[in-house]
Formats: structure tokens, C-alpha cells, sequence
């Protein structure tokens, strides 16, 4: 009979602390007036470790220091490139679900590869007269036929969706970013997205937005303040002998980007020159011209003035763009993560001034990690290299003639899918099975290539957790028919000015930082594996909305303040 009370008493017990703890977080969702979502291009998950002896007081210090911070972040999905993550941060589930397969894509009627966010039906809405088209040297863009962007790829609600939804229309949802299709995937369906133009060095839009832009957007792009950087440098924050890196400034595989150079400074030369934009990208400049926007959506439309919650998505792309050309263990990268720094601690103070920390949920991650350079790695005993798209499509094309005597099987390789012309392989009366293992086996005998699987069909191979990111990055309509894997560091892309790419399914794409801060958080450490489509969810649950459609994360109980 004690006993019988005890147990009762103790269950009595813990569903009297959940209510007390469930009271709580429901008063600190109350108390919440701005959710900010900072996402970080490219900030692999250990680097706030390797340079944070040098962080300031304001930025990511703040968040190490006053937040729940998941050491042990990994993505689910096989594609870590820049939309699949930013969307996957945005819906809480996984490409297979909510389609971004990954940057760019082939579309199997038009026989053309589809840049992720593109819609001809919602064209750029123009800001200034543009004099001049900016040079590509993002691969990725080439594959954009028209500048329409929209959300409308995107297969599934987001949190900020839901939260809109939530409040009657009532939340103000924005995001800004340095990359369209780093804006677009946090903005949802019912938001606001800018992004920084590399055409122009303004903020835009499309018209999936706005019809015309706001008078505050006209006035923040009339100062042109991308343009005051004619003629200047990107210079070192401090002394060269207080880097890890300060003494690896000049290294062979850098990229010289033309006048820019690989070594400090970096100069942005003239205004007029077309890579001038692109060069403030590949730069902390970008960074700060995306602080200053943001700060201006802040205090021009109101963010945060009232008792319904408001959503600002803030997408720092500098730290991506310098990995690419210069490695994420090099002096250029050490340096933008130290501005980054502060630039964080200066936002994070105008919204404690505006509208009080104390009121704000700030949210920071990436959207994916990134590789070290092959020759980096190379020297340091490991015996990799390079494949390019150009190299998997003759092997492909060889393979299939080989084995089954067939010319002009592929279609195209864009990484990571090989895309096989199903008219070609029917034609010639052969199984389209058959035909996909035949082509990723050979692909599997060139040194550098991992693995190369049939996505709809894997055989009998052993089920793996790698098997398991394919698998969660396939969708039936936009997946190619042979995902291609490369070794660890190999690099595997197309040919042109990108020295370092992230991409792959191994364990330096897939680590970002997750951090919660906010009311009711307690500072805490956890390094338990947490996946970042657990964001959505937790934000969901912390503001007492429904989880996005198409959720597949969880909530993170210690930002709850469960056990």
C-alpha cells in the first residue's frame, strides 16, 4: 500500500514539474516579440571552437555564453549545398519531402538543368539602372535562364508560414540574405525576401514580393553604399602574427581572382569593373551591407513593436563565398569569421535597443559545412585530388556503350546526379535497372568515387546511414537516376574558379552549429546528435504553432527546458 502511494506520488511529482515547466515556456513564448534566425553560410560547425578565444563580448560570444548550444549538429541529407539546407532549416524536414534536391537540377521535358528558386512568372522587380551584368563565378547561377524568383518550388510550409498562419496574417515575416536562395527558403510562402545583387550591389526583390518596392528599400539602395567601397581593400581586423593562419597567407592552390588577388589585401578595384560586386561577396563587405539592411527592415516596418510575434530571417553569406576560393583553414577565413563576429554584436545590440533581447528568440545555424582543400589535405597525408562533371559523363557514356552498346545514354551530369536518358536506353530495348548498375559500377572504379547508386533502385546492397542520406535527398520528380559520391576531400564539381566545395554527405558537410537564445533559455552545452531540421519544429513548439507540413524533425527538449 506505501508502496502504491509513493508511485502515484511520483508520477503525481513529474506531471506537476512537466505542467510547471510547460507554464514556463508557454509565459516565454508570451514574452517573445522578434524571432531572429541567423543562418551562416558555410560555418562548419567546429569553427566558433577553433577562433572563439578571440570572439568579442557581443556576438557569437552572447550566444556561446546565454544559449543552448548542440556541439553535435548533423544534416540527414546527402546534398549539403546552400537551398537544400536553408530549406531544411526552414520546413524541418528533409529534400526528399520538401524537394530542394539540391542548388540546380534537370528538368527531364526540357532536357535543361533549373536553377532552385527560379520562376519566370515573378521576374526581379528593378531597383537603379544597372550598368553592367556582373561575371558568374558561382557555377550554380549559369544554370538561371531568367532572374524570376519565388518560393514556389519549395514543396512544404515553413515555420514562418506557420507562425503567419498562426497569428491571422498579423506577424510580420521577412528575411534578408547575400544570396537569393538564401532569403527565399526562410521567407516561406507568406514573407518578404531580399537578397543582395551582384548586378547592382543593392537589396532586391521579385514580384512574387511586392509590385513595387517600398519607399525605405528605394531609399536604403539610393545610397548606394556597395559603391563607397570603390578603389578599397579588404584588410586584416588585427595583426597578421595573431592568426592560426597568419603565417599560411600566400599558399599555391588559393585562388587569384584576377586583381583581387590571394594574398592581403584583397583588392576590390573599381566600382565600374564587373567583378567589383562580387568581390565585396567574397569579402566580409557583403556581410555588413546584409547587417545594414536588416537593421533598416528592423526600424522600418516595426519589427517586434508589438504582442504578436514577428519573424526576421538573417542569412550571412561571406564566410560561403571565402571558403570557396580560399579553404576553410586559411588566414582570409579566419578573418571573416572574426568580423562576422562583429557584425553579429552590432546587430544583436541595435535589436536589444529596439526591441529588447529579453523579448527576442534568436536561432543560429548553417546550412552546411565545408571541405578543406585537397592540396591542404593533400599535404597533410592524405591521398586525394580532383574529379570534374566532365570526367563522370564520359566514363558514364563509356560504360554504357561498353557494356550494353549504346551511345548517348547520358543526358547530363550535374553534381551530384547523373541523369540517363531513359528514351535512349528504351529504345534500344535494355532494363533501365540493369543499365543504371552497369554505368555505377564503372563509375565506382575511378579512384576518388566513393560510391554511385541507382536512386530508385539500390540492389542488395547493405543498408548504411549513407544509403539513409541518399535516400532522404531523392525526390521522385527532380532526382537524377545515379547519385554520385566522392571519396572524403576529393573534390568533385565542374571545372572553373571554385577551389574548395561543400556538397558531399561526410561528416565536415553535414556539422553546423545549432544555438538557442532567448527568454526562458538556459545556458547549457549538449552534445547529444541533434539534426538541424529539428529548428523548425522547436521553434514551432516554442511559439505553440503547428509544425511546418511536411516535419520530420523534432523538438529539441533542452530549449524547452525539459529533461
Amino acid at each position: 500500500m506505501i508502496r502504491e502511494v509513493r508511485s502515484v506520488w511520483a508520477v503525481g511529482l513529474v506531471f506537476v514539474s512537466f505542467s510547471l515547466a510547460s507554464i514556463g515556456l508557454a509565459h516565454a513564448g508570451q514574452e517573445v516579440r522578434l524571432i531572429l534566425q541567423i543562418t551562416v553560410d558555410g560555418l562548419r560547425g567546429d569553427l566558433l571552437n577553433r577562433y572563439g578565444d578571440r570572439f568579442g563580448q557581443g556576438g557569437f560570444r552572447y550566444l556561446l555564453t546565454e544559449g543552448v548550444v548542440f556541439n553535435n549538429a548533423h544534416y540527414q541529407h546527402a546534398n549539403t549545398e546552400t537551398i537544400v539546407g536553408h530549406t531544411t532549416l526552414a520546413t524541418g524536414t528533409s529534400p526528399s519531402r520538401h524537394g530542394m534536391v539540391g542548388n540546380v537540377w534537370l528538368d527531364r521535358e526540357s532536357g535543361e538543368l533549373v536553377y532552385n528558386i527560379e520562376d519566370p512568372a515573378h521576374p526581379l522587380l528593378p531597383t537603379r539602372k544597372i550598368q553592367k551584368t556582373a561575371t558568374q563565378l558561382d557555377p550554380t547561377q549559369k544554370a538561371s535562364r531568367t532572374n524570376g524568383r519565388s518560393p514556389n518550388t519549395i514543396l512544404a510550409s515553413t515555420f514562418s508560414d506557420e507562425l503567419f498562419v498562426h497569428t491571422g496574417g498579423r506577424a510580420k515575416i521577412f528575411s534578408v540574405s547575400g544570396k537569393d536562395r538564401g532569403a527565399v527558403p526562410l521567407a516561406g510562402h507568406s514573407g518578404k525576401a531580399f537578397w543582395y545583387s551582384t548586378d547592382s550591389g543593392d537589396f532586391v526583390s521579385s514580384g512574387y514580393y511586392y509590385k513595387a518596392y517600398p519607399d525605405w528599400v528605394a531609399n536604403w539602395n539610393a545610397k548606394g553604399l556597395a559603391a563607397l567601397h570603390d578603389g578599397q581593400s579588404w584588410n586584416l581586423l588585427n595583426e597578421p602574427s595573431t592568426y592560426l593562419f597568419g603565417s599560411a597567407d600566400d599558399r599555391p592552390y588559393e585562388r587569384d581572382l584576377k586583381d583581387c588577388g590571394r594574398t592581403f589585401p584583397h583588392a576590390f578595384g573599381s566600382a565600374e569593373s564587373t567583378l567589383f560586386t562580387t568581390y565585396l561577396l567574397v569579402s566580409p563587405v557583403v556581410d555588413q551591407l546584409t547587417n545594414d539592411f536588416a537593421k533598416t527592415v528592423i526600424a522600418s516596418e516595426g519589427l517586434g513593436q508589438d504582442d504578436v510575434p514577428d519573424y526576421l530571417a538573417v542569412s550571412f553569406s561571406s564566410v560561403d563565398a571565402v571558403n570557396h576560393f580560399f579553404g576553410p583553414s586559411s588566414l582570409e577565413n579566419e578573418d571573416v569569421v572574426l568580423q562576422l563576429d562583429r557584425i553579429l554584436a552590432d546587430l544583436l545590440r541595435f535589436v536589444d535597443d529596439k526591441i529588447g533581447l529579453r523579448h527576442t528568440l534568436i536561432v543560429l545555424s548553417a546550412d552546411h559545412g565545408m571541405a578543406e582543400m585537397p592540396e591542404f589535405m593533400a599535404e597533410n597525408g592524405m591521398p586525394v585530388g580532383r574529379i570534374h562533371s566532365d570526367e563522370i559523363e564520359m566514363i558514364a557514356n563509356e560504360a554504357a556503350f561498353d557494356r550494353f552498346g549504346i551511345k548517348g545514354a547520358v543526358q547530363r551530369f550535374f553534381r551530384p546526379y547523373l541523369y540517363l536518358d531513359v528514351k535512349v536506353i528504351n529504345e534500344a530495348n535494355l532494363d533501365l535497372s540493369e543499365v543504371e548498375e552497369g554505368v555505377a559500377d564503372a563509375l565506382m572504379q575511378r579512384k576518388g568515387i566513393a560510391l554511385a547508386v541507382p536512386v530508385r533502385y539500390q540492389g542488395t546492397m547493405t543498408d548504411t546511414a549513407l544509403l539513409g542520406q541518399i535516400r532522404n535527398n531523392s525526390h521522385a520528380l527532380r532526382s537524377g537516376d545515379i547519385y554520385v559520391v566522392q571519396a572524403p576531400y576529393w573534390f568533385l564539381f565542374e571545372k572553373g574558379p571554385i577551389a574548395v566545395m561543400h556538397g558531399s554527405p561526410w561528416r565536415y558537410d553535414t556539422f553546423v552549429p545549432v544555438i538557442f537564445a532567448g527568454p526562458g533559455i538556459k545556458r547549457q552545452e549538449v552534445s547529444r546528435l541533434v539534426h538541424p531540421a529539428d529548428v523548425a519544429p522547436t521553434l514551432a513548439n516554442f511559439l505553440g504553432t503547428k509544425f511546418p507540413s511536411s516535419a520530420t524533425g523534432s523538438p529539441l527538449r533542452e530549449v524547452l527546458g525539459q529533461r
